[in-house]
């Protein structure tokens, strides 16, 4: 039993972290922007989440005006390292991050839509340009990817490598890779010989007390006899 709770912690601990890596870390999108606007957003519910977080003056506000980029994007498989060859429309909001988690420190908003504005193209003679964004796209949940940078490309076919999150999981790796080994000699040094100096003075503290049981039912069997 202890087995199962164990293994269903540990599924629900790395599925969280994935969601949470997955959600907070920059992906990067092959589109073509077709259209940018400006629409009110109710922010009434608990999907507040998903959006940035205002400043002072607005934070009390169940709605506010968010700037949107329609794009046209290349389908990817594998956490966009595959790409399939086909399209799929995807909108990002582009809003401020500012010194609020996740840390990208955005304040360039209307910059952004300036050069998603400059980037619009038709079917016919498309500009494709690679849209840096964290976040996720849920129909649902009217919740949208936030747009971090834009930047014109020659192709679509331009390989993107997202050297960011390379380093970033190869210093996470190496760091669990420490905590776990400095966790362990901290057991070896400190918490097994503890427990063990507990195990032998309980078996010495239990041979005390049979011996002096031993003892006494020796005292009573004489007392018994000597009657």
């Amino acid at each position: 039993m202890m087995t199962y709770v164990k293994w269903t912690f540990r599924i629900v601990l790395w599925s969280a972290l994935f969601a949470l890596a997955h959600y907070t870390l920059p992906q990067h999108d092959m589109v073509r922007v077709v259209n940018t606007y400006q629409e009110r957003q109710d922010l009434g519910d608990w999907t507040r989440i998903f959006w940035a977080q205002p400043d002072d003056q607005s934070a009390n506000l169940a709605n506010r005006d968010v700037q949107f980029i329609q794009t046209i994007r290349k389908k990817t498989w594998l956490l966009g390292f595959y790409r399939t060859g086909g399209e799929e429309t995807m909108v990002y909001r582009n809003e401020d991050t500012g010194w609020s988690w996740p840390f990208y420190f955005k304040f360039d908003t209307a910059n952004l839509q300036t050069e998603a504005d400059d980037l619009k193209s038709r079917k016919e003679d498309p500009e494709w340009a690679v849209m840096t964004h964290y976040g996720w796209r849920n129909e649902l949940l009217s919740t949208f990817p936030n747009a971090v940078a834009i930047r014109p490309v020659d192709s679509p076919d331009v390989t993107v490598i997202p050297w960011f999150n390379i380093f970033f999981l190869i210093f996470v790796i190496i760091g669990f890779a420490f905590i776990r080994a400095a966790w362990r000699q901290f057991r070896e040094r400190m918490i097994d010989p503890a427990v063990e100096d507990a195990e032998q003075g309980w078996d010495e503290v239990s041979d005390r007390i049979d011996e002096k049981r031993g003892g006494l039912r020796r005292w009573f069997r004489s007392w018994r006899s000597g009657r």
